[in-house]
């Protein structure tokens, strides 16, 4: 994450500092152990809470456009999730996971794993665009060679939508030139 970007939820930043006078109040007869153990469940109940809060269709499919961290290198790839649904980027797979909304109105996720660091980009498809024209996106993203530019063209951002439910705004997007026009 960067200054300036909007975090929807993440378990890898948690400081029991942040959350001890609460839970000291509420929870005297804890241990410190325990509390911990509390603050980490609580947490997690609020990435349910963000579940229920961007549960917004956005109508055509999301792509995830991954730069993954594994313990042979860097590698590439996109794949359709299979909803249309915003909620249904927000589930973790890894040790430690960050869901934000950068700067730019894209929806991102840091995801720490044993390996590395994978990091993920969230963009739904546009109405206008075939599935040839997908298709044709995720594998120029499996070879490296997609711009910025190819993946706008196709898919658009997500941070519009969930900046309505957490009162942020974003700068318009880039104009983007018709099929036709090119």
């Amino acid at each position: 994450m960067n200054p300036g970007d909007h975090m929807i939820w993440s378990d890898y930043y948690l400081n029991y500092e942040d959350w001890r006078a609460e839970l000291e109040a509420e929870y005297p007869e804890l241990s410190e152990e325990q509390r911990l153990a509390l603050m980490y469940e609580r947490n997690a109940d609020y990435l349910d809470d963000e579940r229920v809060n961007l549960n917004i269709d956005v109508g055509r499919p999301i792509l995830l456009i991954a730069n993954l961290g594994l313990w042979d290198g860097r590698h590439q790839v996109c794949h359709d999730m299979n909803s249309t649904n915003i909620r249904d980027c927000l589930v973790p797979n890894n040790d430690y996971t960050t869901w934000y909304v950068d700067q730019e109105g894209d929806l991102r996720c840091d995801s720490i794993h044993h390996d590395g660091t994978n990091h993920y980009l969230y963009r739904a498809c546009r109405a206008d665009v075939s599935k040839e024209r997908i298709e044709r996106l995720k594998l120029k993203i499996e070879r490296g060679v997609a711009t910025r530019e190819d993946i706008e063209k196709v898919t658009r951002r997500l941070g519009d939508e969930i900046g309505k439910v957490h009162g942020w705004s974003f700068p318009a997007p880039a104009a983007r030139i018709p099929e036709q026009e090119r």
